[in-house]
């Protein structure tokens, strides 16, 4: 079994996603560690990008604040090597096919095999053109994490047959963001991803609250939040690592 499926087992997935460098990398370390503390079960790490498409406006100021600062991919690279000194959990690297084309696929997908890098999601890329990328990551050992989003339909359950790791649902159309009310009917959406393959899904995009997070939980198998941790970031800068804890524990308490 994989390490990220294991994430999965036994209990509800939380994973929460923090854009590295924002305020600046050894916060995000401090960050990282508090949620671990508090009960998350897998990590993404968002590797800033000038156009981060799939993002509202939280997590893009998020990826323009840490590209100001100085943020790279090789710094991302040293930042969870010393992050892999200590914490155990998965990590995964959500970022856009652009930054692992011009870094040179092979050689980032290698690297993260090196660093302890369980993961890979890239909202950007079409499933169709995913061959690109999925023979180094079927080489290096990473996992190329598959999204499904409302709009999928009757691609949902060819997605699913192909998926490893774990299945990223995107809960509503748009970008990420808090939203007050999430009306996608995603129980049917995991049902034919439960029909089709074993791979545990968990849904993000919208999900900030823990009544939302218990409500996201009864359908799948986990459950992502970026834009509410981005926020607290954003709110307490080098002094979130408490904030960004204190939050996941609510979570993770009621999935």
């Amino acid at each position: 079994m994989s390490k990220i499926k294991k994430a999965f087992e036994n209990k509800k997935a939380f994973i929460p996603f923090i854009t590295c460098g924002d305020p600046d990398l050894e916060t995000t370390a401090a960050v990282v560690r508090a949620a671990v503390e508090n009960g998350a079960d897998l990590i993404e790490l968002g590797i800033p990008f000038s156009d981060p498409t799939a993002e509202g406006p939280v997590i893009q100021a998020a990826n323009i604040r840490a590209l100001k600062g100085g943020v790279t991919t090789d710094k991302v690279f040293e930042l969870v090597r010393d992050l892999r000194k200590d914490v155990e959990v998965p990590m995964v690297f959500m970022t856009y096919a652009n930054v692992v084309f011009s870094y040179g696929a092979e050689r980032f997908i290698s690297i993260c095999n090196e660093i302890g890098i369980d993961g890979l999601i890239l909202p950007d890329l079409p499933f169709e053109e995913k061959e690109e990328f999925q023979s180094f990551c079927n080489q290096y050992g990473v996992e190329l994490v598959s999204l499904i989003a409302p709009t999928s339909k009757n691609r949902i359950a060819m997605i699913a047959k192909e998926a490893e790791g774990f299945i990223y649902i995107v809960s509503s159309l748009g970008v990420t963001g808090m939203r007050s009310e999430i009306k996608t009917d995603l129980a049917s959406i995991v049902e034919v991803v439960r029909e089709n393959t074993d791979v545990p899904c968990a849904i993000g995009f919208g999900i900030s609250t823990p009544e939302q997070a218990k409500k996201m939980s009864q359908i799948s198998d986990g459950v992502i939040v970026g834009s509410a941790i981005i926020k607290l970031i954003e709110k307490y800068g080098k002094d979130s690592p408490k904030y960004v804890g204190e939050y996941v524990n609510k979570i993770h308490l009621c999935i």
